[in-house]
């Protein structure tokens, strides 16, 4: 098939989680022998975040990461009929804006030779819901939505009519153990601070019982303020900034544990939608505590994949335990990558897309 891709950004993924899923889809649909076109645009936030703070080496590092990689950078004359000659399926993220979103869609329209789907891996549709409502979707043949409560969404609020459940997953080409290297500190965590959606539990959850405990340990991410960087050095923790997705393998395999601290649009209103972080970690196969999150979708068995704590007094004695007890981090670390290994990689959401495509040809 001949695919076509519209997202904010594959090269850069600055305060960007969703190309970390963007990277593993196209990687697999390429290794499938599928033709693959990605579109963004030329002015991204991220791409220019990305620049301005550390060069444009950070662009030919994604390149070398990933040489198979590659994509067309569009201004505001975008050819669509060219972008789109020949297409079997188009997929375009709820990131683009409003106006390309419709522009494609009245392509489709009319077309009809191609299969159009939305894509959404994102919150707005509870916490920015006027933006959300302003995207016409009326020629799109469904929406690919990363939780099913946002599924539900689209179907009751009547945004389409047809919805699939399509969660992120881990990019094993690039997310697995390093058994070559050594675990010799105690606590990483990656992640972007996030605004104001979780900051009191950063504090709750990682902060707090990091100071508690001592911990030898290191937080990367973006857009951290500066009471949030005074909090870090106060609990004595090491700031690292940006972390290439690619990078964080490595990073992974040499601390003993790492947590998840979900945003609380997560934990509130989108239950079940557990973001890509964890998927990521328990593939590098690193024990990870969770921070209270329903799966209410049953994407893992909390307890054998990972630990959970409901406050901070049981992440700071979860931590300990995991510190101390050698046989139970190894156990829970193994039983969170056969998980993903079985049932969460970005070989099986090919593997969906595939199915949903054909469900879309069907008459």
């Amino acid at each position: 098939m001949k695919i076509v891709l519209f997202y904010h950004s594959l090269i850069s993924d600055w305060n960007h989680g969703n190309a970390h899923f963007l990277r593993g889809i196209v990687s697999e649909l390429l290794a499938r022998n599928h033709e693959v076109h990605v579109h963004e645009p030329a002015d991204s936030w991220s791409v220019q975040n990305l620049v301005d703070e550390h060069g444009e080496g950070a662009i030919d590092a994604f390149h070398r990461a990933y040489p198979a990689l590659q994509s067309h950078r569009d201004g505001d004359n975008l050819d669509l009929d060219e972008a789109l000659d020949g297409a079997d399926l188009v997929i375009v993220h709820e990131w683009n804006a409003h106006s390309l979103v419709q522009r494609i869609g009245e392509h489709r329209a009319n077309s009809r030779t191609y299969r159009l789907l939305f894509h959404d891996t994102h919150h707005r549709a509870i916490t920015a819901r006027e933006e959300m409502t302003a995207y016409d979707l009326s020629h799109y043949d469904g929406v690919l939505a990363y939780g099913d409560v946002l599924r539900r969404m689209y179907m009751e609020e009547a945004w389409t009519q047809r919805a699939w459940t399509w969660h992120e997953a881990a990019d094993t080409r690039v997310f697995h153990p390093h058994p070559e290297i050594p675990r010799t500190r105690d606590l990483v965590w990656v992640g972007n601070w996030g605004d104001d959606e979780r900051s009191a539990e950063l504090h709750e959850f990682l902060i707090g019982p990091t100071r508690a405990l001592g911990l030898d340990a290191t937080v990367y991410g973006v857009r951290y303020p500066k009471e949030g960087l005074a909090a870090l050095e106060a609990a004595g923790m090491e700031y690292g900034g940006w972390l290439p997705n690619f990078r964080a393998p490595q990073v992974f395999a040499a601390y003993r544990m790492t947590v998840h601290v979900p945003r609380r649009p997560y934990v509130q209103a989108l239950r079940g939608i557990p973001t890509i972080r964890p998927f990521e970690a328990l593939a590098c196969g690193i024990p990870l505590i969770s921070a209270p999150w329903e799966d209410v979708e049953g994407l893992f068995e909390p307890g054998r994949d990972f630990l959970v704590a409901r406050n901070q007094a049981e992440m700071q004695r979860t931590m300990q335990a995991l510190l101390m007890d050698k046989a139970m981090a190894r156990e829970i670390a193994e039983h969170g990558l056969a998980t993903i290994r079985a049932k969460h990689t970005c070989a099986h959401r090919v593997d969906q897309l595939l199915v949903i495509c054909e469900e879309l040809r069907a008459p």
